[in-house]
């Protein structure tokens, strides 16, 4: 259908099934940074529903770790949850934007660190029941220092922790932040 603004379906013959029919839609909110949309949908048992989702910018996320294998982290307050979170430091794609590009902007602009060896860690969809958000992976090694560059408006606190501290704070509901503890799992996974 027409101004579809979801990604392209990505499916195969076996789900067939399970998938939603897009009938109508609307956009109901264009914000700053999020676009709200209210779609008419047919379920795969004929009835017919509403689904409203968030169209978001992609985003990345960077694990930075230092030579001594400790990592650079944020702490940094989200008001819709009206509280400080420990995070891996991220950012939204701008327009025409790599998520490389993207990811070497936001380490220095967020740590105040370049890297000199990147890698893909992988892929994430944050929020699947209600936005389009995905966000990509990587790790930044070989670390140097070179002041921060924050956005105007953004203040946080860098820190350095080591795998098993970010354990440890996961453990006792201090790390809830989504995509960091996703991270955080497939780093370890893979070392």
């Amino acid at each position: 259908m027409a101004n579809d603004p979801r990604p392209a379906r990505t499916s195969v013959s076996s789900d067939r099934h399970l998938e939603e029919t897009r009938i109508d839609g609307a956009q109901v909110f264009d914000g700053a940074l999020l676009n709200v949309h209210r779609d008419a949908v047919r379920l795969p048992d004929g009835t017919s529903t509403i689904r409203e989702y968030i169209i978001h910018p992609d985003a990345v996320l960077i694990v930075p770790v230092l030579a001594d294998g400790r990592f650079v982290v944020e702490r940094q307050f989200r008001y819709p949850l009206h509280r400080v979170f420990i995070e891996f430091p991220a950012g939204k794609l701008d327009e025409g934007e790599s998520p490389l590009a993207t990811a070497q902007r936001e380490l220095t602009e967020e740590t105040g660190y370049i890297a000199t060896r990147w890698t893909r860690l992988g892929l994430i969809h944050p929020t699947v029941s209600y936005s389009t958000e995905t966000i990509e992976l990587y790790v930044a090694e070989d670390l140097t220092h070179v002041g921060q560059r924050l956005d105007d408006g953004e203040l946080l606190d860098v820190i350095e922790m080591t795998f098993v501290e970010l354990l440890d704070c996961l453990d006792r509901g201090e790390l809830t932040d989504a995509k960091t503890v996703a991270a955080l799992l497939m780093y370890g996974r893979r070392r």
